[in-house]
Order: C-alpha cells, then structure tokens, then sequence
C-alpha cells in the first residue's frame, strides 16, 4: 500500500517571492546611492526630488508627489530642506494661491549636471540589459497599481 501524495503547498521560501526581490533591491539602492549622495548632503529622497524638478520645472507639490508616490506630509519637509540648502524654490501659485509650485535654482540645476547616479548603472551587472529591467519594473509597478485602486473592481 502507498502513502497518499501530499497536497501540493506553495513554496514559501522567501528567495521566491518577487516582492521581496524588488523591495531587498530597493534596499541596496539606497545602500549603493548613499555614500555618494553623503557627499553632495543629499537623501535618496531629496535627489530623486531635484531629478524630478529637472523633467519638469514649475510642478505643483501636488503633481510631484503623485510622480515621486509620496504624499505632501512627507514630501513638505523634504522640500523644506531643499529650500533651505538653496537648491529649490517654493511659491505660490499667483494663479491659484493654494497651489504651491516648485522649481530649481541654479545650484539645483548645478547640482544635478553631475549626474550622481551614473556609476550605479554599470555598479548593477545589467549591461546591456538595464533598460529591459527597467522598462519590465515599471510595467509591474504601473500594473499593480492599476490593478489595485481602491474602489475599482477587479476583473
């Protein structure tokens, strides 16, 4: 006589999760970004701010954080010390006063000729590869997004 097969169990071994391979990735970005963005005095968060602002100079602090997935009581003091370290202005909107619009001063602008990133692309082993891992990240995250607004059903 046999022993009955096993149920099949999913493989809960978090090496196969996909959420934890992006989120540990995130984990050393912010690891790899840090000391050069140490030199410069600058978060990950504030960097990605002023990259940002160079896209797209004059957004409102609501657009840019909808962009940067941040929500304004976290992105107001990042703002704050960007203004106060002189790479940003903040005012308002003469159109709308409760609009607050941001842009770059030229020592934001300078700032980011350096492009501080720039060895963190090769420092990731893609090569030739980068832009297809980038590109498929971005679908993903734009699918689960899409797929998760509240209030909309699912199909």
């Amino acid at each position: 006589m046999s022993r009955p097969a096993k149920s099949a169990k999913p493989d809960r071994k978090l090496s196969n999760f996909l959420c934890f391979a992006i989120y540990s990735a995130n984990l050393a970005f912010g690891r790899a970004y840090k000391p050069i963005l140490d030199t410069v005095g600058l978060t990950y968060t504030q960097y990605i701010a002023l990259v940002a602002l160079a896209e797209e100079d004059g957004q409102t602090v609501s657009a840019l954080g909808e962009k940067l997935f941040l929500e304004s009581n976290t992105l107001t003091p990042i703002l704050k010390k960007l203004e106060q370290t002189g790479y940003i202005r903040r005012e308002r909107d003469p159109a709308d006063e409760r609009q607050v619009r941001v842009s770059l001063t030229p020592a934001g602008r300078k700032l980011l000729d350096k492009d501080l990133g720039e060895s963190l692309i090769e420092a990731t082993g893609l090569g030739e590869d980068f832009p297809v891992v980038q590109k498929s990240v971005s679908r993903l995250r734009d699918n689960l997004l899409r797929n998760t607004k509240p209030g909309e059903k699912k199909p």
